[in-house]
């Protein structure tokens, strides 16, 4: 049997249900549209008696702890980004989901922010660098946000990054957004901003490996639930 992994461990000592039902669970939830009172009833028709606010709890607790994980054995992305912003609901009020694919339509990051302005742009842009490298060349839309947070980030650098502004050539991030909007429209809006953002992360994980954006040993071919379930050993 594999090692949890420490931190999933330590998560554990406070749950009391089996790992499997745990993670069945919170895959469930990030990987389908399906609401926790699905879950609810589709536990209980295998047997076990799970409330809707536990399998909430459980995907709030496990899914930073799985990010962390997959960010170790995410795969290299392309140098030419599409970014674009994306609305979520949040306690009732739209917030922004800053993200960006590559041109063969990997994720390159995300982001969610309160506003949409030149600082949450940067902000993106910081993140996303940090966690993937700087890339060659970023296309945006007409955004003047946007367009001025690379400004910011190019006064910095050696080697600018080329800038394209065309909504056309964007077509590819925004096909994308549609696989996390179709998740979340179940979850009719977020409690909090903090839920919200850990519940994102959680769909956005399942999307990239999805995606096959996940390295695994040469050789291998798991399935998405299987590379899923990885991230907790």
């Amino acid at each position: 049997m594999k090692t949890l992994n420490p931190a999933v461990a330590r998560v554990l000592k406070r749950l009391h249900y089996s790992l499997d039902v745990i993670l069945t669970c919170v895959r469930w939830y990030v990987a389908y549209p399906l609401s926790l009172r699905h879950l609810e009833a589709m536990m209980a028709e295998r047997g076990v008696s799970v409330d809707h606010s536990t399998v909430h709890r459980w995907a709030i607790k496990l899914l930073p702890v799985l990010e962390k994980a997959f960010r170790l054995r995410k795969r290299l992305v392309g140098k030419s980004w599409r970014m674009d912003e994306t609305y979520i609901r949040v306690k009732g009020e739209w917030r922004y989901l800053y993200r960006a694919a590559d041109k063969d339509g990997n994720t390159i990051d995300f982001l969610l922010r309160a506003h949409r302005d030149k600082s949450a742009a940067r902000r993106y842009f910081e993140k996303s660098i940090a966690q993937n490298g700087a890339p060659e060349t970023v296309t945006i839309d007409k955004s003047g946000a946007n367009l001025a947070a690379l400004g910011a980030i190019n006064a910095d650098r050696e080697t600018p990054i080329k800038i394209r502004q065309s909504k056309y050539l964007n077509n590819l991030v925004e096909q994308d957004h549609r696989a996390i909007k179709r998740r979340t429209r179940p979850m009719l809006g977020f409690k909090s901003f903090r839920c919200a953002r850990i519940l994102l992360a959680g769909i956005e994980l399942m999307h990239m490996i999805a995606k096959g954006q996940m390295k695994h040993a040469r050789g291998t071919h798991p399935s998405a639930a299987d590379q899923f379930y990885e991230l907790a050993t």
